[in-house]
């Protein structure tokens, strides 16, 4: 049975867009495989790893009454598709529990295993809340906190970012108990109040279907669930279950010293820095005295760096070191001209605010050198 005829882009697109989770290995089969199923006059391509699943569906020119389904390896048809000619044209057809691709006098036979087997995720029972939001200002939002989420954690709930609504502000939080990223933006509309964890490769995954555009992103929000509607892209997730910390406990509201500072130039000197940082700690000291910020590394073999800048800083001078990485974390994703840097005393942390987002904020805690 011909599934679809088409031109190569018409279906890799599609198909890449749902392939972003599927993983290399699994212990199930079948969860290397992307769902194709044609209903009517659309053709609907679905994929899962049981905690995420992402679908879509496109005009099929092959207009059928007839329903089929069939699954096949995702990456091996995706990579079949990308080495195609950009302009050639594709035939897809199921055949005796294989599927056919046709492309010209090329011709490729997938495996299949039936489309019953397939495992998708249950829907949500019910929807705490339902948010529209433009996909730029929701991909800007993400990308202000996602690198300050852990990574394999033994403290689950931290290998995810915070997502909340309350009254009329969507507010994201992630941390790895080193440092802490906030970001918030306001909602054209009020919606229910609620907290939930999103996971690492969920949010990792949006950041990478969501435009640049004004277009909408629709969110729905369930103690159990987050659904994300992108144009004809369709991303749900199961949440993190977990206690998230007390963000707010983290923040510092009430740091006097501070200064200004040029992003590129702080971000260059420490880059420079950290090439004779020790390759374990990554220890990066920060020595403030009047008009001036001084930047040191040493490492095992006993070399150093050093790097002086003159900051508008006026208050007691301060010695306190942090993790170079996490520093240069926040400097590579924000857009600012400028960050402010402001302190509590050589044992407190440093937060750091640009101009341009009153509601950023990043904070590194201390570390001893």
């Amino acid at each position: 049975m011909k599934l679809i005829q088409t031109k190569r882009d018409n279906l890799l697109k599609p198909l890449q867009a749902v392939t972003g989770i599927v993983e290399k290995r699994h212990t199930l089969p079948i969860l290397s495989n992307v769902l194709i199923e044609q209903v009517e006059n659309r053709l609907h391509l679905l994929a899962t790893d049981l905690e995420i699943q992402v679908s879509t569906s496109f005009e099929n020119s092959l207009k059928g009454s007839d329903r089929y389904a069939v699954t096949t390896s995702a990456r091996k048809l995706q990579d079949i598709l990308r080495a195609l000619p950009e302009t050639a044209d594709v035939d897809l057809e199921a055949q005796n529990n294989r599927l056919i691709v046709r492309s010209g006098k090329s011709r490729f036979t997938l495996q299949t295993l039936p489309a019953e087997d397939f495992p998708k995720l249950a829907k949500a029972a019910t929807t705490a809340a339902k948010i529209e939001v433009p996909q730029k200002q929701l991909k800007s939002l993400l990308l202000l906190a996602q690198y300050a989420m852990a990574q394999q954690d033994i403290r689950y709930y931290l290998n995810g970012m915070l997502l909340v609504v309350a009254d009329k502000a969507l507010k994201v939080v992630a941390t790895d108990g080193h440092r802490l990223a906030y970001a918030s933006m306001t909602l054209a509309q009020k919606a229910e109040p609620l907290e939930l964890i999103l996971p690492r490769k969920a949010v990792q995954e949006l950041i990478k279907l969501l435009g640049d555009g004004d277009d909408n992103v629709t969110l729905e929000l369930a103690p159990t669930q987050v659904k994300f509607q992108i144009g004809d892209v369709v991303l749900v997730s199961k949440v993190v279950d977990g206690k998230f910390p007390d963000y707010t406990r983290v923040i510092p509201t009430n740091y006097q010293k501070n200064f200004p500072i040029e992003r590129v130039a702080l971000q260059q000197a420490l880059q420079r820095v950290a090439i004779l940082s020790n390759e374990k700690y990554r220890g990066v000291r920060w020595t403030l005295t009047g008009g001036q910020l001084r930047i040191a590394c040493t490492n095992t073999e006993q070399e150093e760096a050093f790097e002086e800048i003159e900051v508008p800083y006026s208050g007691e001078a301060l010695d306190i070191g942090f993790n170079v990485t996490y520093l240069l974390d926040v400097l590579g994703n924000v857009a600012s001209d400028q960050v402010t840097c402001s302190f509590g005393d050589a044992n407190s942390s440093v937060l750091i605010t640009i101009s341009e987002d009153s509601d950023f904020r990043y904070v590194v805690m201390p570390m001893r050198i």
